[in-house]
């Protein structure tokens, strides 16, 4: 995409991390996606993992969301940052208990964010998906066996493509939905509804 920088990072390394995005700008619409999921059951769970994925999961949408609204704050300008979280922030899934705790707390994040920022007409929204089919949700899902047990619970019947998702990022960066905050955004073909 024309116009697009990419900048490479280690999000865990928060001094890096505003070093890396000190040169870039200006940002007027921020999408926090960057995520791992670590699959232990509880009693594995280590402190090393839980450590990773709350340091990318959550820390980093801190760190990097402080840098773009403190910009956002000193040219006067409006925004809209949406967090990408999970269906699992509101539904316990067996073995990923690390992961369902980073995407609850960044649903909390996101709501204060919309709070705290509200006032300087930056807006701050999640959207909260089923397995996606990226290079995670095959690495995680591509067992028949276990993604037809997680799609009977689904009443669409199927996961996420990745444009279902970026659909509902756009609408949620843009104007069409103006007076949107603060809000968690399922798109989940209707998981929670069972």
């Amino acid at each position: 995409c024309p116009g697009v920088e990419i900048v490479c990072v280690d999000l865990m390394d928060w001094p890096a991390t505003e070093a890396a995005l000190s040169s870039i700008g200006p940002v007027d619409l921020l999408v926090n996606n960057a995520g791992i999921a670590d699959q232990k059951s509880f009693l594995e769970i280590t402190q090393d993992s839980f450590d990773r994925c709350f340091a990318i999961n959550v820390r980093a949408v801190i760190a990097v969301s402080q840098m773009v609204v403190r910009q956002m704050i000193e040219r006067g300008v409006p925004g809209s940052i949406v967090n990408v979280s999970s269906q699992i922030s509101r539904s316990a899934l067996k073995n990923f208990g690390v992961y369902c705790a980073s995407k609850a707390a960044l649903d909390m994040l996101t709501k204060v964010m919309a709070l705290e920022l509200g006032p300087q007409k930056i807006r701050v929204n999640s959207v909260n998906p089923t397995i996606v089919l990226t290079k995670m949700g095959h690495e995680n899902w591509d067992d028949p066996e276990k993604a037809a047990d997680f799609i009977s619970h689904i009443p669409l019947g199927r996961f996420a493509e990745v444009d279902d998702v970026t659909n509902s990022i756009l609408f949620l960066l843009s104007d069409k939905s103006a007076m949107t905050t603060g809000s968690c955004l399922f798109v989940d073909g209707g998981y929670l509804t069972s």
